[in-house]
């Protein structure tokens, strides 16, 4: 995904403080409950913030691209559940893949990924990131973590992570540009014509091939 730049009234004493008077008192059982939600609103931003701390790193003293690659990489893994987002963009044809089909894809799939963000956050980028202090609840599951990517803290882009609890820890399963753009679903639709053409040797052809693009500084 390319990551392009782009994107409080204050209130009177009388109004806080109607406002204030308005909100129903904090009851044992709310209380409870947001202490339940904290560690999970931790547990979720934290990868996300690995990721971009990554990146920070990356486009300041990465000199070339492969550089970034190498520096950018295990925070990656951390971050993202490869082989979901993997799944999900291909769609149901990845059940009828072979191991070994499955197996040089997703590793093809890795070096896409992580060449995408050394090729997208290089020095001069200057890229601010945003991260939102608290996650909201995905309607289909999961959390999402709202960020934003930009020239300045006020002017970035919107780009969600949501995210999803599993063995290994909160997980990014899908990214959402502008609040509402898949990536699954642009990948999914990006690849399905590969896919028909070519199958699982003919995708990973074609990520192979992208791969050695993003890296050539």
């Amino acid at each position: 995904m390319t990551m392009n730049s782009r994107f409080a009234q204050t209130a009177t004493l009388s109004l806080l403080t109607a406002c204030l008077l308005a909100v129903p008192p904090v009851t044992a059982a709310h209380a409870q409950t947001a202490a339940a939600e904290a560690p999970n609103t931790a547990s979720a931003i934290a990868p996300i913030q690995g990721l971009y701390d990554a990146l920070k790193s990356a486009q300041t003293t990465g000199k070339t691209a492969q550089q970034r690659a190498t520096m950018i990489a295990p925070a990656i893994d951390r971050a993202f559940d490869l082989e979901a987002i993997l799944r999900r963009s291909v769609g149901i044809r990845y059940n009828n893949l072979s191991p070994d089909d499955r197996s040089r894809l997703l590793g093809s799939f890795r070096q896409f990924t992580i060449a995408r963000y050394a090729s997208s956050f290089k020095p001069g980028s200057n890229a601010v990131f945003v991260i939102k202090p608290q996650t909201r609840s995905n309607p289909t599951g999961g959390q999402i973590v709202d960020t934003t990517i930009g020239a300045s803290a006020d002017n970035g882009t919107p780009i969600d992570y949501i995210m999803t609890s599993g063995a290994s820890g909160w997980r990014v399963t899908d990214i959402l540009l502008d609040a509402h753009i898949s990536q699954v679903a642009a990948q999914r639709a990006d690849f399905g014509g590969t896919l028909s053409k070519g199958g699982a040797k003919g995708l990973a052809d074609m990520l192979d091939q992208k791969t050695t693009q993003f890296l050539h500084d």
